[in-house]
């Protein structure tokens, strides 16, 4: 694991709630000298005397001057957050209040902390691993349900244990392969080939089924960008208004009232569904401002993860769907075809129009089988129900690590076919670990670190 750096135990100070008023806002103080200097400004009772984890109410002074009325929680090393001395100041939530608090805490010796820092001294005093630290910030950024599951079960190292058992049985390998290199004279073999094998074929097993559910954990973390695509009139902004079950987009029988594209967000079943209201897709308009809709529209479309296409079915025929079909396929483009109007059309004429086509038939005016719609929208980017028990990854680094594990396991698995020598098998199975260390963070440095971090809220 990586070694505790140097220059981590000063004190930092940051307000850990978000900006702007409320009843309370919490300043969080984190280092060596945490109780020393909130001790001068807390003349209520001498801090350092109080055991950890106790709340004190008191007035705050600075030069004199009383700055709140505030309530203090003490956490003492090693039993705390960042397993430093933590001192959290909940006073009320006033940004002026606030700030003189703050400013009252550097001027007696703090600084202000940097994006992340306090999960930062977390890792790197070993109350968390890489991945734990990642999950907070997902659970602070969680939008849905399932995102906020999956960052719990992370949090609570589910998958550092997945990767944890891995690295340990692999390392407990090398070094059996290692210890054979010492008695390279002898001709003998301390690691059962064997038992290697199978270690590799269920390695490989799990890092597969892992990266697999990176598609899954992008749903949960970022959402689904969903295109509503078709023909002027079709009842595209009629669609978005029911999905959302109010008046976002405006509804006219005038073609190309939709200029621009329209952007909404819809929680269907734990997944953020980001839907799309497209100008109308026609190929000729002398209308200057329409066109550079449309043209949005079709850019709109090659962007989206699922396009919905809208059509009237009192319009558009089979021959024209079958075209739209197959152009869809072509591109790779995930959709669904959506016949509207079935409350102004004949529904026996409809079915044996369309008999030979997969297509949803929905009245958006009406709100008719768009529980359906939305169902299928959630089956065409999950396969399954949500199982946020298992570990889903949602993190592009941890998928990008991940990869480079699961190539390693197979050139292990390579050079054991080949018979390649212990020593040439070792370095391959220690390029295995190494990948799974820069996951967890045995294996980092500083500037990795500070990327990873700055991308934190400054009071975590």
């Amino acid at each position: 694991m990586l070694g505790k750096l140097t220059g981590w135990d000063d004190t930092i100070v940051a307000l850990a709630t978000p900006q702007g008023i409320g009843a309370i806002g919490v300043i969080r103080v984190s280092g060596s000298d945490t109780i020393k200097i909130v001790d001068k400004l807390f003349a209520s009772k001498n801090l350092s005397l109080q055991p950890s984890h106790t709340l004190h109410v008191g007035l705050l002074r600075h030069n004199e001057v009383v700055l709140d009325q505030v309530v203090i929680s003490i956490y003492k090393n090693p039993a705390s957050y960042t397993g430093q001395d933590v001192v959290e100041i909940s006073s009320h939530g006033s940004p002026y209040v606030l700030e003189t608090i703050i400013k009252a805490i550097t001027a007696n010796g703090a600084r202000l902390a940097r994006p992340g820092e306090f999960t930062q001294r977390a890792f790197i005093n070993g109350k968390l691993d890489l991945t734990q630290a990642e999950a907070v910030a997902d659970l602070i950024a969680a939008n849905n349900e399932a995102g906020r599951r999956n960052a719990l079960q992370n949090i609570r190292g589910g998958f550092s244990m997945v990767l944890k058992l891995l690295r340990d049985r692999l390392l407990s390998f090398s070094a059996l392969i290692e210890l054979e290199l010492d008695f390279s004279q002898e001709d003998v073999e301390f690691a059962d080939r064997a038992q290697l094998n199978e270690l590799l074929t269920g390695a490989e097993q799990i890092t597969g089924e892992l990266i697999l559910s990176f598609a899954l954990g992008n749903v949960i973390k970022n959402g689904v960008q969903v295109a509503i695509i078709g023909k002027p009139n079709a009842g595209k902004s009629t669609l978005l208004n029911t999905l959302l079950n109010e008046n976002r987009a405006i509804v006219s029988p005038i073609a190309g009232t939709t200029r621009d594209t329209i952007e909404e967000v819809l929680n269907i079943d734990g997944i953020m569904f980001r839907l799309i209201d497209t100008a109308g897709i026609r190929t000729t308009t002398n209308d200057v401002v329409e066109n550079i809709g449309v043209e949005r529209s079709l850019e709109k479309m090659k962007q989206a993860d699922v396009v919905i296409y809208l059509f009237d079915v009192n319009e558009l025929g089979p021959a024209d769907l079958l075209l739209i079909s197959k152009e869809m396929h072509a591109k790779g483009i995930k959709f669904l075809l959506a016949g509207n109007k079935i409350d102004i059309a004949d529904a026996n004429l409809i079915g044996q129009k369309f008999a030979e086509i997969p297509i949803l038939f929905i009245s958006a005016s009406q709100k008719k089988h768009i529980d359906i719609l939305k169902k299928r929208l959630v089956d065409v980017v999950i396969t399954g129900e949500i199982n946020t028990e298992s570990t889903i990854v949602t993190n592009a680094r941890h998928y990008e690590s991940l990869r480079l594990v699961h190539q390693s396991l197979q050139e292990v698995r390579q050079a054991m076919d080949n018979n390649i020598s212990s020593d040439l098998l070792s370095l391959d199975i220690r390029r295995c670990l190494h990948f799974l260390g820069e996951i967890t963070g045995e294996i980092t440095n500083e500037d990795q670190l500070d990327y990873i971090f700055s991308k934190f809220c400054i009071g975590k």
